[in-house]
């Protein structure tokens, strides 16, 4: 957001998302982050890597 000088609402705008969405996205403590905002932001020069590990 800071290279594009944007703010949490034109960047929200921007991944077709609302605020309140990117506010988790960038919340490292919340945990109710979907796919679909991943997707958003990946659209933005960042890709998204899922890996499962068993426990």
């Amino acid at each position: 957001m800071s290279v594009s000088k944007l703010d949490k609402t034109a960047m929200a705008k921007k991944m077709h998302t609302s605020r309140a969405s990117l506010h988790r996205l960038l919340d490292e403590e919340d945990t109710r982050l979907t796919l679909t905002t991943l997707v958003s932001a990946a659209a933005f020069g960042k890709n998204v890597k899922i890996e499962l590990e068993s426990v």
